[in-house]
């Protein structure tokens, strides 16, 4: 195996920041039972903040970036992963507390190294990526908490993001009836090409300053936070599930406890992150089957070398962006 590689490795600390590409080891990698090669990484929002230092992702100085990745085994202290396999992993501490996606080597633990499922291609599976993760895993807890496609539609919010597309896709996928809301009035075709029965400007959008106003979804996958999710709290109708899993919107939530008291609304936390292991088997086995979105080659809309990361990032965070960034080593 090579000697060096190259890294989009991230420093920083209380009075700087710096990230761009450097040469490394295998040695140097964050330890873990199973070396891979890296094939393909993809770009996530807490990516765009680490990478430019907006955020405090790092949990530690410096890392490699990119909290997904997918590639082959090249070395494995775990007898379950073999030189060759096809493997990935979402989250699990990559680019907060160990080296990430962003190389052309990653070390992993084989607790959380998921093989590929039959079904999904390596490019496939980081076309998903934590923001297809994320909207499986929001449908999936909706789903224990009673959410059926009969009740209704379930409204998606930043719908024209990674995450909202790839929702709008699953939920389709499920057989529920998915609305979008998107502040980007361009892009209303392609959220209806992906399945979206209706669209709403988020200009246009006026819930009204009751506690309880009239009730107008089943449900709703919410990537936006502060107004946004204030307001779904009011529109939601009884025993319906907000599943909430992003704050580009703000992190603050001024709402008063009558939606959940009389409609008894239910608010869902996805924590992609730190899901358990055998939640994340059985919610890549169904991204690679019955919930498989019909439309990743739409919904990706960039491909790009780790060159191209801090203009990437850039662009994110100005709200420049739609659709998911796919990173091919």
């Amino acid at each position: 195996m090579t000697t060096t590689f190259h890294a989009f490795r991230i420093r920083a600390d209380r009075e700087s920041h710096r990230a761009g590409i450097e040469s490394m080891r295998p040695d140097e990698l964050s330890p873990g039972e199973v070396l891979i090669k890296v094939a393909y990484s993809s770009v996530n929002y807490k990516d765009a903040l680490a990478g430019t230092g907006k955020g405090k992702i790092l949990r530690r100085s410096p890392l490699n970036g990119g909290i997904d990745v997918a590639g082959y085994v090249v070395q494995s202290a775990d007898p379950a992963f073999k030189e060759g396999d096809q493997v990935l992993c979402t989250g699990c501490g990559l680019s907060e507390t160990r080296d990430g996606g962003y190389a052309e080597y990653a070390r992993l633990e084989a607790q959380w190294t998921i093989p590929l499922p039959t079904g999904l291609t390596l490019r496939e599976a980081m076309m998903l990526g934590t923001a297809g993760f994320t909207a499986a895993l929001a449908l999936y807890r909706m789903q224990q908490n009673g959410q059926t496609p009969d009740r209704g539609p379930i409204v998606v919010t930043g719908a024209s993001g990674g995450v909202g597309m790839l929702a709008i896709d699953i939920l389709t996928r499920a057989g529920y009836e998915a609305h979008a809301i998107s502040g980007k009035l361009e892009q209303f075709d392609e959220l209806i090409a992906l399945g979206a029965k209706q669209c709403i400007s988020r200009q246009d959008l006026y819930w009204g300053q009751r506690p309880l106003e009239t009730a107008r979804w089943a449900g709703a996958i919410d990537n936006v936070g502060g107004e946004m999710l204030a307001g779904l709290t009011r529109v939601i109708q009884p025993y319906g599930n907000i599943a909430t899993c992003g704050n580009a919107g703000g992190i603050e939530l001024a709402t008063t406890v009558m939606p959940f008291i009389i409609r008894g609304v239910s608010l869902l936390g996805i924590a992609s992150a730190g899901t358990a292991r055998a939640v994340r088997d059985e919610l890549w086995a169904r991204l690679a089957a019955d919930w498989k979105p019909a439309h990743l080659e739409r919904i990706v809309t960039r491909e790009v070398g780790l060159a191209e990361l801090t203009g990437v990032f850039e662009t994110m965070l100005a709200g420049g962006s739609h659709g998911r960034t796919l990173v091919k080593l």
